[in-house]
């Protein structure tokens, strides 16, 4: 992974946002131009990690099919072993530590948040999937058969077995700090009822839910007034919930 440490005038350990990619297949954490997350990095002083967890291309064929169907749990775990590592840190502090992701980020997003808790302050998902099992019973019959060799037959009962207990809304009750969800309404990849269906769930338990559903939007934030909306809320959110 790749770690973008915030500039030296901010002291002492900082709080730690974890990026996650998505795909998880074609999808690598590289070094690039990180863009609007310069804001987080520059002006808050949010230290950075962009990690590769097993699933990951660009690191051969063993490494990207480590998490494929009922292997799926590989990349929580990785994000587990990540926390571990920035507690080890000096300069990163573990009790504040936010994760976030989109798609299929956003998956591992709530999985990890699911899994993990009691040491994550807080997670934004964008266009998340909450169940592999509704997200496929739910896209287009097209997209299913490029899916299944990725995320698991869910017509296998072992398999659907998995992908049901480890979906991250079927865990949402373990969920006690705050959340931010954000979905386009017309988003022909991920449906948007990943993100009704968590949101409901989260809603039982109390904690803190920020919920944003774009009614002009598919697969992304990709009208300007609605990314800088969004940029504006997170931006909040951070300032609420990880920087205090």
């Amino acid at each position: 992974g790749l770690l973008y440490r915030p500039p030296a005038r901010f002291s002492g350990r900082r709080p730690v946002m974890i990026n996650i990619h998505g795909g998880p297949e074609r999808g690598q954490a590289r070094p690039t131009w990180i863009g609007r997350s310069n804001y987080f990095l520059n002006d808050t002083g949010i230290a950075i990690i962009y990690p590769n967890v097993r699933g990951s291309s660009g690191l051969g064929k063993a490494f990207r099919e480590l998490d494929n169907g009922v292997l799926r749990e590989n990349a929580t775990k990785d994000i587990g072993a990540l926390l571990d590592w920035i507690a080890t840190r000096s300069d990163l502090d573990q009790d504040r530590v936010l994760v976030t992701g989109a798609s299929y980020g956003g998956y591992l997003t709530l999985a990890a948040f699911t899994t993990y808790n009691d040491r994550i302050r807080c997670a934004f998902a964008g266009f998340p999937i909450s169940n592999m099992v509704t997200e496929l019973e739910r896209i287009e019959p097209s997209r299913r058969d490029t899916r299944r060799p990725e995320y698991g037959d869910e017509r296998d009962p072992q398999v659907r077995a998995t992908l049901e207990r480890i979906a991250p809304v079927n865990n949402a009750d373990k969920i006690r700090r705050p959340l931010f969800l954000a979905h386009g309404q017309n988003d022909p990849r991920v449906p948007v009822a990943e993100s009704q269906q968590m949101a409901a769930a989260v809603k039982k338990n109390g904690t803190p839910l920020w919920y944003i559903i774009a009614k002009d939007e598919g697969h992304g934030f990709a009208r300007r007034p609605n990314g800088d909306f969004l940029m504006h809320a997170w931006a909040f959110f951070m300032e609420e919930y990880l920087v205090k």
